[in-house]
């Protein structure tokens, strides 16, 4: 509803990058370079300063990004108030997951949310627990669901529930009829994992560090996705450290066998989100569903 270049220049001011406000924006990076320059040209000065592939803020570029905020959350606020009064619940949001939440957890919430909003559209993106951090500090994305611990104390976290894992193995694997296996003996196995940058990866570096586990992993593989690793996993490959949710089928099939580690390694599923007065009401019911929608499964295995 605002005016389009100033929504263009306030994206590009808060990412510092024409190239990530472009993708931001679903436009190419001519057009958000022309929008700026009719805005530049509209207060008759720069905003930007642009030297060796990197651009900054001018003094008079500051002053117009601290007045867009200003417009934007009275705009936010205004349509919030509004869309209160008539009880009307629609828009659009950007949705992003960690891939073992994208695989196994959104696709049954964001089913039951569109039954009860259609008029709600979700753009879902998915990344490791790292990159949906980051498209949420650089708000690219409204609402983002992790699998590992968050650092910046910038941001909201709410936990939404937690999650078991367990080690895995083929079915004629030594192991395959424990009940549990002690972490130091699992690492005696080559050890097939996810890459740098996953929550999973990333809690199990700290589940080992807590528990003073001196053993080094015999790492055989680093794969992309679950789905990736419960394949080598299946084909002998090696052993490994999964959701518990990510693996309801192979049980089923007797394809993999699942074994609970002793210690218990478990982490939470949360929600982040920047700290912003006021959101769309469409991001406040999706986050209400979402809470909701965890509590009533808590005990469920996704």
């Amino acid at each position: 509803m605002a005016d389009r270049r100033l929504q263009v220049f306030h994206t590009v001011a808060r990412l510092l990058s024409f190239t990530k406000a472009a993708e931001t924006l679903h436009m190419t990076q001519p057009a958000v370079t022309f929008q700026v320059r009719q805005l530049e040209e509209y207060f008759n000065t720069r905003l930007f300063d642009r030297t060796h592939n990197r651009i900054s803020l001018t003094d008079a570029g500051e002053r117009v990004y601290e007045y867009a905020d200003r417009i934007f959350d009275l705009y936010a606020d205004m349509e919030n108030s509004v869309r209160e009064m008539t009880g009307e619940i629609r828009g659009a949001l950007t949705i992003g997951a960690s891939t073992t939440i994208a695989e196994y957890m959104l696709p049954a919430l964001l089913g039951d949310f569109g039954a009860r909003y259609p008029e709600v559209t979700i753009h879902l993106r998915v990344s490791n627990s790292e990159g949906i951090v980051s498209m949420v500090e650089n708000n690219t994305i409204d609402l983002g669901v992790v699998e590992a611990p968050v650092g910046n104390k910038n941001l909201v976290v709410e936990m939404c529930r937690e999650d078991h894992l367990v080690a895995i193995v083929p079915p004629n694997h030594d192991l395959a009829n424990h009940e549990s296996v002690d972490i130091k003996k699992l690492l005696g196995y080559p050890f097939i994992c996810r890459e740098e940058g996953s929550g999973t990866r990333e809690v199990i570096n700290e589940y080992l560090e807590n528990n003073s586990c001196d053993t080094a992993m015999d790492i055989s593989m680093e794969l992309g996705s679950p789905e990736a690793v419960k394949g080598a996993v299946e084909a002998g490959m090696g052993v490994s450290v999964v959701s518990r949710a990510t693996i309801q089928k192979e049980l089923k099939l007797d394809t993999l066998r699942a074994i609970n580690l002793v210690p218990k390694l478990e982490r939470p599923f949360s929600f982040v989100h920047q700290k912003q007065k006021f959101r769309l009401r469409a991001m406040e019911e999706l986050l209400d569903f979402a809470r909701g929608y965890c509590e009533d499964h808590a005990e469920e295995q996704l």
